[in-house]
């Protein structure tokens, strides 16, 4: 993490901002070798060390029925997962998932406010720091905050994206790019800046869970199999944006030919095939696998949970936990991971201002 005033930069021991590195070469780990090989088109949330609740980590299986959204039942199948485009989607494998309940749009700020209200839940990105966790670290710095999406005006290396990403004091859920904004007449976007904790407690009080990874590919392909975009083989068939991406010169110049610069309410881009909206672009999603770049060699066909660990080469050290989807920031000139197949991963108590998430719920 760092965090910025006008003089000094602190650097801390535990990144709360990891770099969305989607050009940079990745050095080998001498810790442990992935099977296949990792490219660069990953994006990843930016990381925020905390302490990790471990009761609301396991126990997410309660039945309590208090988010009354709409989901769509799958019948489940058998599917090709994986995409043969990006190094840790592979090999591509057949997986059979069992029918289960998907909620037909990501979890809404007005959906996790009543839960907010009924629980008195407080996310991580509104926790206080612990002095401990930042050795060396001024009091005064360890504000409670989360990473924001903080673009310039002018073209930037693509190696460095702290220069668009920002730790910003008081960013939540409630205020999502800083303590100046707000989600008053926002109760129909998808939250943000919540991490793999806050999800889980939301879906256990929604007597919900977060999907598999598996679970949520099936979702996104829509009973098809196109090799690029989940909606077909044309990025924008007759003129029509399908998903809310970057479109421009990225991170500078956004000309929202889709109609939005940032997050876009739900249900703004047509609904797939099983009547699911925005599972590509908008907001990356929480999955609940952990993130190897090596377990689709090893993954079983039937109902995979995803690794028993996580492991990152660029991180060996931090749990990570899948994201699919993609977001507002994608941009084919820098992070193609809102195509078919693709797979994200983000540190298990990160947030950011383009991270939210869907439940699920077993038949």
């Amino acid at each position: 993490m760092k965090f910025f005033n006008s003089t000094t930069i602190y650097l801390l021991p535990f990144s709360l901002i990891i770099l969305f590195s989607c050009k940079s070469k990745i050095k080998n780990s001498t810790a442990i070798q992935p099977a296949v090989p990792i490219d660069c088109t990953v994006c990843k949330a930016p990381s925020r060390a905390a302490q990790i609740r471990a009761s609301l980590l396991n126990d997410t299986n309660s039945q309590t029925g208090l988010d009354t959204g709409k989901m769509i039942l799958l019948n489940g199948g058998t599917f090709e997962m994986g995409s043969k485009n990006f190094p840790d989607a592979q090999p591509v494998h057949k997986v059979t998932v069992s029918p289960y309940y998907i909620d037909e749009h990501e979890v809404t700020n007005d959906q996790f406010a009543k839960f907010v209200k009924a629980t008195n839940y407080v996310t991580v990105a509104e926790r206080p720091l612990n002095p401990k966790d930042y050795p060396g670290v001024p009091k005064d710095k360890l504000a409670a905050g989360s990473g924001v999406f903080t673009p310039p005006n002018h073209p930037v290396d693509l190696n460095n994206p702290m220069q668009w990403w920002t730790y910003i004091p008081h960013a939540n859920w409630r205020h999502p790019t800083g303590p100046d904004s707000d989600i008053k007449e926002r109760g129909n976007y998808p939250i943000v800046q919540v991490c793999y904790e806050d999800c889980l407690a939301y879906a256990k009080w929604a007597g919900k869970r977060l999907p598999t990874e598996a679970e949520w590919e099936f979702a996104a392909k829509g009973g098809h199999d196109y090799p690029t975009y989940y909606w077909g083989t044309e990025k924008i068939p007759n003129g029509k944006y399908m998903a809310n991406n970057f479109q421009g010169i990225f991170p500078y110049n956004n000309t929202k030919k889709d109609g939005y610069e940032g997050v876009a309410p739900i249900e703004q881009f047509p609904k797939n095939a099983y009547g699911i909206y925005d599972l590509e672009g908008n907001v990356w999603e929480w999955c609940n696998d952990y993130y190897r770049p090596d377990y689709y060699s090893k993954s079983p066909e039937q109902n995979p949970l995803g690794p028993n660990d996580s492991y990152d080469p660029e991180e060996p050290g931090a749990v990570k936990r899948v994201q699919r989807g993609g977001s507002f920031l994608c941009s084919d000139d820098y992070c193609l991971r809102y195509k078919a197949g693709s797979r994200g991963k983000g540190e298990q108590t990160s947030a950011s201002n383009n991270l939210g998430f869907r439940c699920v719920r077993s038949r």
